[in-house]
């Protein structure tokens, strides 16, 4: 009854659920175990020392501490922690199984000790190489890319809790000349996708939208608005953009990961200590906090997206292991919310929703993953042709400009 292109999806539909199901477990994992070490190292460590996690002394020394422990895992461990984020992509070949341990570590650390870095890239490349190895025993005929396609997507419905973002990426980098539709492609990452949303929605609900008054209706000075700020937005994120590869030469000349990751995470403690708690850590959950209060200035907004992004920077520069996504957002919407408190005729809607699309998208150059941030932080379907219109120019502006990556070390 089926035709043999649909029974050769389905023969893929079942490594996809699991993939898609292990994806996720692995995510939720790592996020739970550093979420009790960062409820230790930031709320109980602290009281019982008599200090207050605020304090310069602590955020500090918590910050340093993280930096010589993680250049101590990738000194010592195999595969010294993994590939630096700085120079690889979201989505990159699959690692050694050996590399695996070190940078689950480091990532821990990381995380729990307060690093303006996210999970995904070391995630994405904990489930690539589990994917890839276990799967390559089990099914010899199915292909390494095939097997890291389906790891990613199913990574990318786990950090977002949808399966959207994954058929938004993978539309875009599946698509070729072949006669085979692009939804036939589709089929297995989505199948894996939509396993690791639902399975993240079982134990957690990743909550992205923040409380911003709806957009009713599309005006042509709101499209010129959105432009402005998505474009104040890339100035920002290119100023990063020309940091990081030249900071990240400069660091790697120390040679030893121990020094290197323990100057940056002293950089990151005075950071920290300039911007307050709320700029370290990934950036979610502070963004929420930033987002919900009702008592920062314009100045105070400026100054959490400028230290946040230095210290993304920073984190990144050194060999951190971590993502830069969230951060990203959390800058974008930092910018957001300084932008319309500025110029409040303009709704914060519009200011917040730009703002994180021209970060994103100066970050990741993915158009398609800098709309879906932009919509689900501000989930508002008014303002989705915005979006689409003001996207145009700012494409036009990055086309043929550097990304954010830094060079391998040769």
């Amino acid at each position: 009854m089926l035709h043999p292109r649909a029974r050769t999806m389905l023969l893929l539909a079942l490594p996809a659920l699991i993939i898609g199901v292990a994806s996720s477990l692995v995510l939720l994992l790592i996020m739970k175990v550093a979420a009790v070490l960062q409820l230790i190292l930031w709320n109980g460590l602290p009281y019982r020392l008599g200090l207050t996690p605020d304090s310069p002394f602590w955020v500090i020394m918590m910050l340093t501490l993280t930096g010589l422990a993680v250049g101590l895992v990738i000194r010592y461990s195999a595969g010294h922690g993994g590939p630096d984020p700085a120079t690889e992509p979201l989505i990159g070949a699959p690692v050694q199984i050996s590399a695996l341990p070190g940078l689950l570590v480091a990532l821990v650390l990381g995380l729990a000790g307060g690093v303006s870095l996210g999970p995904e890239h070391p995630v994405m490349v904990l489930n690539i190489a589990l994917a890839v190895a276990l799967g390559g025993k089990l099914f010899p005929r199915v292909a390494p890319l095939d097997w890291t396609i389906l790891a990613s997507a199913g990574t990318i419905g786990a950090l977002f809790g949808t399966p959207v973002a994954a058929a938004l990426i993978f539309s875009q980098t599946l698509n070729s000349s072949t006669d085979l539709p692009l939804w036939d492609r589709l089929f297995a990452p989505l199948m894996a996708a939509a396993a690791g949303a639902l399975t993240t929605g079982l134990f957690f609900h990743p909550h992205f939208a923040l409380p911003v008054a709806h957009y009713p209706q599309m005006h042509l000075v709101d499209i010129i608005s959105g432009a402005v700020v998505c474009a104040i937005a890339i100035a920002l994120g290119m100023v990063a953009v020309w940091c990081l590869p030249r900071l990240h030469q400069l660091m790697h000349r120390l040679k030893s990961p121990v020094l290197m990751l323990g100057i940056g995470g002293f950089i990151l403690g005075v950071l920290g200590v300039i911007g307050g708690n709320i700029t370290l850590f990934k950036g979610l959950d502070e963004m929420q906090q930033m987002a919900f209060s009702q008592t920062f200035s314009v100045t105070d907004y400026l100054l959490f997206a400028v230290i946040k992004l230095v210290a993304l920077v920073v984190a990144a520069a050194c060999g951190f292991r971590g993502g830069r996504i969230f951060p990203a957002v959390f800058v974008g919407v930092a910018l957001g919310l300084m932008l319309h408190e500025h110029v409040d005729a303009v709704p914060a809607a519009i200011t917040i929703s730009c703002a994180i699309l021209g970060m994103v998208l100066v970050v990741t150059r993915d158009a398609w993953l800098s709309l879906f941030m932009a919509a689900a932080v501000v989930p508002d379907t008014s303002l989705l042709p915005l979006l689409c219109i003001v996207m145009l120019p700012a494409w036009l502006l990055l086309a043929g400009k550097p990304v954010m990556i830094a060079p391998r070390k040769k």
